[in-house]
């Protein structure tokens, strides 16, 4: 009851010329988004030269403050490295840290250390989350920024008091500590506070470095600000983190891939989702509900048949394909055996028919018509031709 077919080779592997086609639109994309990658970061890198170093004469260097505490008599020394700051730190000197988010955890727990019991003044431009805790323990840095970069004093702290308005807006903090001074609020949250250490020393958490800018040292009270918070110490010496510094080096120092992200990103992935969710929704209401329309030619079956062929092949959907097979060899054999249609996948009824008909082994056609997948290709098409073969012998009169 079986017949031998031979297929001609097919081939659904695309050819290099039409991988090249589908692909070129992506790789293109690909490479125009590494070149502004690129751009943005020369861009940025130079623009970002020399930010907050007292040696640099850039927009965004410090020089101009530098030289202000010169003429007064404050000596600035700039320090790159963890053990320099610490050994540096002492009842005349003022200890800038430029950038402390970029310390790890373990820097942030010696410099503490060493600043707690120095006696001298302790300046952290802009802390956020990440070091703050650390830093200046009864200190907590808000998520939100301030809305406003220039802000009013408001508080009795004498140095601010004598600079009036400067732009100090920035991140925010709170304190649990009695003493501290809070500063320049802004929705009652300080941008500047001044906290006091046991054996006479302080710890001042600035929440923006715009006062020590080059380009913003004669705006508002920046100068009288920046001079009086630096300059009450003999000796400044100012610590730029690396993070080429040999006691970032260890397992316990490692940031995580989330630490690095900006703060924020969080509420931006939930805008970017919304958005996305909202666009999804209006072009589904704008596309409005399916539409039957004929088609503008007429497509012969056989491609039809070849087409979905080529798909289950591609997918390895013998499954799929057999059932296919399957489904519309009993659709055509039901009538023929005077079993209705609508009975045409039952067993119960298309079986007993057949066998009647053909005189034949009830469990072979069982197995042929309603049997589990085939497990190769070649069982497929064996498969395939059995059906063609039985159908065949049923219309035989």
């Amino acid at each position: 009851m079986t017949t031998e077919a031979t297929l001609p080779p097919t081939s659904v592997s695309p050819t290099a010329r039409q991988v090249w086609t589908r692909s070129r639109g992506i790789a293109l994309a690909a490479v125009l988004l590494v070149a502004a990658a690129v751009a943005i970061a020369v861009i940025r890198s130079d623009a970002r030269h020399g930010t907050l170093d007292p040696r640099s004469v850039d927009e965004l260097g410090s020089r101009a403050v530098a030289e202000l505490l010169a003429d007064r008599g404050v000596s600035t020394r700039v320090v790159t490295t963890l053990d320099e700051a610490r050994a540096a730190a002492g009842p005349d000197t003022t200890l800038l840290v430029a950038v402390p988010d970029l310390l790890t955890h373990s820097q942030q727990n010696l410099l503490h250390s060493s600043t707690t019991a120095s006696g001298g003044r302790t300046v952290l431009v802009a802390p956020g989350s990440w070091s703050i805790g650390r830093l200046a323990p009864d200190v907590t840095a808000d998520p939100a920024t301030s809305i406003s970069s220039t802000l009013e004093p408001d508080c009795a702290l004498p140095a601010a008091r004598r600079a009036g308005a400067a732009d100090t807006g920035g991140i925010r903090y709170s304190t649990t500590h009695l003493e501290a001074d809070a500063c320049y609020p802004s929705e009652r949250l300080a941008t500047l506070l001044r906290v006091p250490a046991t054996k006479g020393g302080d710890t001042v958490v600035l929440g923006a470095p715009d006062i020590l800018y080059n380009d913003r040292l004669d705006e508002q009270g920046n100068a009288s600000l920046a001079l009086h918070l630096l300059g009450s110490r003999p000796h400044l010496v100012w610590y730029l983190p690396s993070l080429s510094d040999a006691s970032a080096a260890g397992a316990d120092n490692e940031r995580g891939f989330f630490d690095l992200l900006p703060s924020g990103w969080k509420w931006g992935t939930l805008q970017l989702f919304l958005a996305a969710a909202l666009t999804a929704l209006w072009r589904a209401r704008r596309l409005g509900p399916l539409v039957p329309e004929k088609l503008p030619v007429a497509i012969r079956a056989s491609e039809t048949v070849e087409g979905r062929a080529r798909l289950y092949r591609k997918a390895n959907a013998r499954d799929r394909a057999a059932t296919a097979l399957r489904s519309t060899t009993r659709t055509r054999l039901a009538p023929l055996v005077g079993v209705p249609v609508t009975q045409a996948h039952a067993p119960e009824a298309l079986l007993p028919a057949l066998s009647a008909h053909l005189r034949g082994d009830g469990q072979t056609l069982h197995a042929l018509l309603f049997g589990p997948p085939p497990s190769d290709d070649a069982a497929l098409v064996s498969l395939a031709d059995q059906l063609d073969a039985l159908e065949r012998e049923v219309r035989r009169p």
